[in-house]
């Protein structure tokens, strides 16, 4: 019996994912008709999310949910829609249309990496490896990173690295078992190292950037860019991080990565509050402090992979599994929005506070990673990353 039947049946666990799947997926299917080709923005503004083309960081989120779509229901207009979707993504990397950043992963992983593996679509394979190029070019050596976004040269964006890229990786791991060439998973695995290093402090909760020396290697300074303080821990970069190094093991099978994965899961899970869902920083407890569901939503991502890399031996295994459980059924419960409208799928979201960006509004990767939720709770795919 799966885990999941399990704690159902001891009431741990309510909503009816049956249901709220063939919801999800009807509403999907209404917006892919409606928009026309075109792209959720990053963030909604008052409840409605503005259009646009490939151009942003986040159209890969909105292919995935395309992808997961038509891996939860079978329905081909899914397919048909992602398929649709394709040329932009080749046409990005020919272009070289706002390629200087570490997304290349969150644009390429969930669109054209995924849809080969399910059609073995050769056009989303090459633009997938032509992402995956640009990406390692991004690769400083003496420091051991991929530089997160700007100019390789430009000394205020020189040597920054960011938590977020740890979601990145799988794009090099996979090029690596495509090519043979072990450039671009040796790459990504001195990345996670470095990581490891620099961006988990000693209890284990997180810088959101770090800057490194790339000419000697030297580490120089922690920083944030949207959490609350240099010293806090902004709140979806800790869940990039449990999911990001759980990723990270599933491809190198380095202990280290597994026991950064678990202990900033840890970290994650203690510092949430009486109702599970994450306030935007997690050094902020007052009552008024502005969730940010879309964290939420990653963290039970990452937290059911991180079991799935566990025997069921292990106390862990069922420690993340029931954590898991526990956050998405108040996601479930209290943020899903079944109105089908230009609106989200997941209420309270963050996307910048620093910046007063998408807050307490739908962000589209909350989205896509409440659609991999369900998936992964439903109709489990071999690989997602």
């Amino acid at each position: 019996m799966l885990l999941v039947e399990k704690i159902r049946m001891n009431a741990c666990f309510n909503p009816d994912l049956g249901k709220l799947t063939g919801i999800m997926c009807e509403k999907l299917k209404t917006q892919l008709q409606r928009y026309n080709g075109k792209y959720p923005a990053a963030c909604s503004i008052n409840g409605a999310y503005p259009l646009t083309d490939n151009t942003d960081w986040t159209p890969g989120f909105w292919s995935g949910m395309t992808w997961l779509g038509w891996q939860m229901t079978g329905d081909v207009f899914f397919l048909q829609h992602l398929q649709q979707q394709l040329p932009g993504y080749g046409n990005r990397v020919q272009t070289r249309h706002d390629t200087q950043t570490h997304d290349l992963g969150f644009l390429y992983s969930l669109s054209c990496v995924n849809l080969w593996r399910s059609t073995g679509d050769n056009y989303a394979r090459q633009s997938a490896l032509q992402a995956a190029e640009l990406l390692a070019a991004r690769y400083h050596p003496a420091a051991r990173i991929i530089q997160a976004w700007g100019d390789l040269q430009d000394p205020q964006q020189q040597g920054r690295m960011i938590v977020d890229c740890m979601m990145n990786l799988p794009l090099l791991y996979w090029a690596s078992e495509q090519t043979g060439d072990r450039r671009y998973a040796q790459m990504a695995h001195q990345h996670a190292s470095s990581a490891c290093d620099h961006l988990i402090r000693s209890d284990f909760s997180t810088f959101h950037t770090f800057y490194m020396d790339v000419v000697s290697g030297k580490p120089l300074k922690g920083t944030t860019h949207q959490g609350y303080a240099d010293d806090s821990c902004w709140a979806r970069g800790q869940a990039w991080a449990l999911y990001g190094f759980t990723l990270s093991y599933s491809y190198t099978g380095e202990r280290r990565l597994l026991e950064a994965a678990k202990e900033t899961a840890r970290y994650f899970i203690r510092h949430l509050p009486a109702d599970s869902i994450c306030c935007w920083d997690l050094h902020l407890t007052a009552p008024e402090t502005a969730k940010d569901s879309s964290a939420a939503a990653i963290a039970v991502c990452g937290l059911l992979e991180l079991a799935k890399q566990l025997s069921v031996l292990d106390p862990d295994y069922e420690y993340f599994n029931r954590q898991a459980l526990r956050i998405m059924t108040q996601l479930c419960d209290r943020y899903f929005d079944s109105q089908v409208e230009d609106n989200g799928y997941l209420l309270h979201a963050v996307y910048n506070m620093n910046k007063g960006r998408g807050v307490d509004e739908y962000c589209i990767w909350g989205d896509y990673f409440f659609f991999e939720a369900v998936s992964r709770l439903t109709t489990p795919s071999a690989k997602y990353w």
